[in-house]
């Protein structure tokens, strides 16, 4: 983990209530995809923890959805300004687990982190097969992204108004030896539910440090209480507890 200051070069909107933005910056301390990054905004004690979405040796890409106070005054910022960052937090997703061929699955604001673990995939000479899911067609994003890598592509939304309809569960489909996801809660029960292979689920949980000083984001696993922060946010499909 490192602090630094890292420069907003833009901060652009995707779909409804989803912007992404680019900060330039030190990203040594990122060494795998599904790591985040946690962001001090002026006016909020806590800082924003958001996942990083793609990384180079310039700086990071993060997406995030509106959704509160915080994100509206992240959406808010503008080309050009400083933000505080804790970057390179988490464990992220060890693709060294992953099969032949992985299921890449995200569910909304779940996305973002799953277009880097493909990348990192395909890097290692495997193949990933993207699940994104979304509640209806205005707020599908990254999309072409995907596909862009050379990466089999399937959308579902929730009411059928564009691409597959139904939940993610319901593109699931074999042949596939291992599952990456990320998303909401109930998504991710579902996949666990769904899934016969093994996997690793990233959780979203409220975080008071981000580095697991505080034990704010606790939860009890098989193996012990784990802090999502820490010792996740990836944690394998064994080791859960719901």
């Amino acid at each position: 983990m490192t602090q630094g200051i890292y420069r907003v070069e833009y901060n652009r909107n995707l779909a409804t209530d989803v912007w992404k933005m680019r900060l330039s910056g030190d990203t040594g301390a990122i060494t795998a995809p599904g790591q985040f990054v946690n962001i001090r905004l002026e006016g909020f004690f806590l800082r924003r923890p958001i996942s990083v979405c793609d990384w180079d040796g310039e700086g990071i890409t993060i997406i995030y959805k509106v959704v509160g106070g915080g994100t509206a005054a992240l959406r808010d910022v503008e080309p050009g300004q400083d933000l505080d960052l804790l970057c390179g937090l988490g464990n992220g997703f060890d693709v060294s687990k992953c099969g032949d061929r992985t299921l890449v699955i995200g569910g909304g604001a779940g996305v973002p982190p799953m277009y880097g673990l493909a990348k990192a995939i395909l890097k290692a000479g495997k193949t990933p097969v993207a699940i994104l899911g979304f509640n209806k067609k205005e707020e599908i994003f990254y999309e072409d992204e995907f596909r862009e890598l050379g990466v089999e592509t399937i959308v579902t939304t929730v009411d059928g108004s564009y691409g597959t309809k139904g939940f993610v569960t319901g593109a699931m489909k074999p042949p596939y030896d291992y599952f990456c996801a990320c998303g909401p809660q109930p998504m991710l029960r579902a996949v666990y539910d769904a899934a016969p292979t093994s996997g690793l689920l990233s959780f979203e949980e409220r975080m008071g440090c981000g580095f697991g000083a505080c034990m704010g984001c606790s939860c009890e696993t098989k193996y012990g209480n784990r802090r999502i922060c820490r010792d996740g946010p990836v944690l394998e499909k064994e080791e859960i507890i719901w």
